[in-house]
Parts: C-alpha cells; structure tokens; sequence
C-alpha cells in the first residue's frame, strides 16, 4: 500500500512539474518578443563595448595620465578576458540555468562599468575593462541560446534572428556614434556609465518576464579543457594583441601565438578523451554550423577595416567630428538591420543558409573594394556612403543566417556552448583583424613614405594614412572574398533543421 501510495504521488507530482512546464513554455511563447527585447539589449551591451570606448580614449588618457603605450590595453583587456572565457561562459550557462546567467551577467557588467566609469588611476580602468569582459563572456551566450529556445516557429525565429543578427552586424557602429555623443556632450566616464541604464533595463525584463526551471540533466564541468581552451585563446588574443605593436617578427608575439595555437590542439585532443566535453566536436563537426563559424570569424575580421580606419579618415582626412563620424555609419546600420530581418524571415526559410551567406561575403567585399578609390580629395556622398550601402547589405545579408546556423540543430545541452562559440568566434576575428590590418597598414604608410621622399611633408602624411587605409581596406576586401569561398564550399545547402524536442524547456 505505501508503495502504492509512492507510486501515485510520483505520478501525480510528474503530471504537475508537465503541467508547470507546459505553463512556463506558454508563458514564453506569449511573452516571445518582449523576451527578444530584453535580449537585444543584453547583446547590444555587450557589442557597444567592442567599440564606444574607443572614441573616449584620448579624454580618459588626458584624465588618467597614461601614456600611449599603455593605451591599448584599455581595449585589449577587454578583449582578452571577453574571448578567453566565452566557452566556459556557454557552459556554465547550460550549467546554471539561462535566465540565471543572464541575470549573474547583467549585474556584473553594470558593476563593473560602474567601477570603470568611476576610476582614478590606468590600474582602475584596466581592471574594469577585464571585468566587464569576465561577465561578458557569462552574458553573451546566455542572451543567444535564450533567443534559440524561446522561439520554436521557423518563421518567427527568422525575423528574431534577423534582429539579433543586426544588433551584432550594426552595434559596433552604433557604438562610435554614442561614444561620440556621450564623450562630447557629458563626458568619457558616460561612456561606461551608460551600461547601467542598459543593464537595468534588460535586468527588470529578464526578472519579470524570463522563466527560471533548468533542465533536470545538466553537463559536468570538462575542467581540464576549461583550462586549456582558456589559456589558448588568451596567448593567441595576446599575441596578436603584441604583433599590433611591436610586430610580427617580435619573439614574444611568436612564442604566444605559438603557445595559444599548441593548447588549442591540446583542447581539440581532449574533447574526443572526455565524456562532458567542454566543447563537444559534434558542435563544431556538422558542415553547416563549421561553415557558419568561419562566415562569423572573417566577418569579425573584415568588419574591423571598415570601422577602424574609415574612422580615423573620416576624423583626420575629412575633419569629421566624433558625433559625425559616428551618424556617417548609420546608413550602413539601418541596410544591415533591414537586410537582416528581411533575409532571414523570407529568404532563409527557402533557400537556407549557405548561398545568402556566400553572397553575402561577396557583396561585402565588392563594398570594400569601392572604398579602395578614396583619396585625400574624397566626399562622403560620393565616395564613402555607396561603399558603406553595399557592405551593410552583404553584413545583413549574410551574418543573421550565419548566426542561427551556427546554433541550428543543437542538442538543449549544447545550446550555451553553441552560442557561446559564435561570439567566441567573432571576438578572436576582430582580435585577429585589429592585428593583421593595423600591421599592414603600418607597413603600407612606411613603404609609401619611402618611395615619395620628395613629396612636401604635410601632403606626405596625408597620402600616406589614405594609402595605409586602402591598403586594409583590399586586404579586407580579400577576407571577405575568402569567406564567401568557405560558405558556399563547407556548409550544405537546403534549410536549417528544426529545433529538437525539448529545446523549449532549456529557455527557461
């Protein structure tokens, strides 16, 4: 009788814990676009801060009295802890719970920003930056794996990805115009203070309105490929972060990228030896979420030439201000946020993703390769905003259909990892791209200097910045190329498969 009496219970006990999660997954279906709201802001936090410091560097560095050595760090320790500890992020958010990992990562970046923003000494500042990147990494693969559960309808989940997909395409830019805004009418400190605001926000709509169950099966912590996936994608962030500034020929940047890529193979080999792989092979392994890997990785890239040195041209060839360099990329936002939700609502469902991200990349380099006309002589109109049109056209077109391919198909225990890869990836491509094109250009303006010894010095310098741009800007012209290559050659072609059963479950 009493096990009888045990039996019933449990029945009855399993029948309700279905029936509360079959109100929790109602609930979010209902609530589906204010969550995608709350997680646009999330993300957008997280992608401002690659960029919006940026513009306020020269006041924080005439507030804070560091030298141009140190300056670089500002935005490298960001960088840094951001892309080393994405991976863990993913799993610890699989681990923890989503809502509860996103709620840990918007109250530690806004506490952070808040200690950047009040800081008094380069030490401070530096600190902060790290931090923010800590519970970034925490943060970002929270908000995506949310996005990929909490929408179940194909279509739906379309025009979600094409907003997120927008939000990574076009933040950076927006990024430069706040930070302008912000560094000119209030002061540099805003520019981190601003997270707050953000942060509070998304955190009363995730408190109200995400639903907080974990899956009963959750992963172990891989602890030994937590180690070497983080120390490897630090010495590679590091070693490309040294070859910006003291080249590629120097000892310390060839022992750590050495050091990075030898632990990185040292991961790879333990996730095939481990039954709770930090970062399952089967992840990376499928053809068309691998190819949407490598369309993010080289857009992370490609995407630095446009903003780093059409800024510095807009500012010192052009006279742009800080404000107005930043409303010269909005074009270029609005075409990726237009594109990217139209594609994926209509054209992904069709065709899939391999041919819109391949065409994509191409579009993106042919708009690169029409920035390789500038001058020092060049107009906006003319000369720049056509350029930037057709390169967010080929962004939009391409990056949202990357994104959610690159999570498609997941089993709900990989899906934080998952996400946690595709910022890993876009993160180590600007990493990569800040190094390889800050190089090039450096060594284009020296070569060019050397050959027209004659020139007046004034007209020398201008040239010579403008023939350093457009040799980046061909470099990336190329990256782009190569990653429309990769698209149409790796992933498959057809539609994305549908989430698996029980995904839902995973989004509260």
């Amino acid at each position: 009788m009493t096990t009888l009496t045990k039996e019933l219970d449990s029945e009855l006990a399993g029948e309700a814990s279905g029936k509360d999660s079959g109100a929790s997954a109602s609930r979010s279906h209902r609530l589906r676009w204010v969550i995608l709201g709350v997680l646009a802001l999330a993300q957008l936090m997280v992608v401002l801060d690659a960029t919006i410091v940026n513009i306020a560097l020269p006041h924080a560095q005439a507030a804070l009295g560091f030298d141009n050595a140190s300056r670089q760090w500002i935005v490298t320790a960001y960088a840094l802890a951001f892309g080393s500890l994405l991976l863990l992020g993913g799993r610890l958010t699989d681990l923890w719970g989503r809502k509860i990992s996103l709620i840990i990562g918007l109250v530690g970046f806004a506490g952070m920003s808040a200690i950047g923003g009040a800081a008094v000494n380069f030490d401070m500042l530096v600190v902060a930056r790290a931090g923010q990147g800590v519970f970034g990494a925490l943060l970002a693969p929270a908000a995506l794996s949310l996005l990929t559960t909490t929408f179940t309808d194909a279509k739906e989940r379309a025009r979600a990805f094409g907003i997120f997909g927008a939000i990574a395409g076009g933040g950076g830019a927006l990024g430069l115009l706040l930070g302008g805004m912000l560094t000119e009418w209030v002061d540099w400190r805003w520019c981190l203070y601003v997270n707050l605001l953000i942060a509070a926000i998304a955190l009363v709509g995730a408190w109200l309105f995400l639903d907080g169950s974990r899956s009963e099966h959750r992963p172990k912590l891989d602890i030994p490929g937590v180690i070497a996936v983080t120390i490897g994608l630090f010495a590679i962030v590091y070693g490309f972060s040294n070859a910006e500034t003291n080249g590629w020929a120097d000892w310390a940047t060839i022992t750590w990228l050495a050091f990075g890529v030898g632990f990185i193979a040292l991961f790879a080999w333990l996730q095939t030896r481990t039954e709770h792989a930090l970062l399952p092979l089967r992840v990376i392994l499928d053809r068309t979420r691998g190819g949407s890997y490598l369309v993010v990785f080289i857009s992370g890239i490609g995407m630095f030439g446009i903003f780093l040195f059409l800024t510095y041209y807009l500012q010192q060839n052009l006279g742009f201000t800080p404000i107005t360099t930043g409303l010269a990329f909005l074009p270029m936002i609005g075409i990726v946020i237009v594109m990217s939700t139209l594609a994926t609502a209509i054209l992904l469902p069709r065709f899939g993703p391999r041919w819109m991200a391949a065409a994509g990349m191409f579009i993106a380099a042919g708009g690169m390769v029409f920035l390789t006309q500038l001058s020092t002589t060049s107009s906006y109109a003319t000369d720049i905003l056509p350029g930037l049109l057709v390169i967010g056209f080929g962004l939009g077109l391409s990056m949202a259909p990357a994104m959610q391919g690159a999570i498609s198909g997941v089993s709900p225990d990989d899906a934080g990892v998952a996400s946690a890869t595709v910022n890993t990836m876009q993160q180590v491509g600007g990493s990569v791209g800040t190094a390889l094109l800050s190089t090039i250009a450096s060594s284009a303006a020296t070569a060019f200097a050397a050959d027209h010894l004659t020139m007046a010095p004034a007209r020398l310098a201008a040239q010579a910045a403008v023939h350093s741009y457009t040799t980046a800007f061909w470099w990336a012209a190329a990256i782009f190329a190569i990653g429309g290559l990769l698209a149409g050659t790796v992933m498959r072609s057809g539609t994305l498969p549908d989430t698996p059963e029980g995904a839902v479950a995973m989004a509260h």
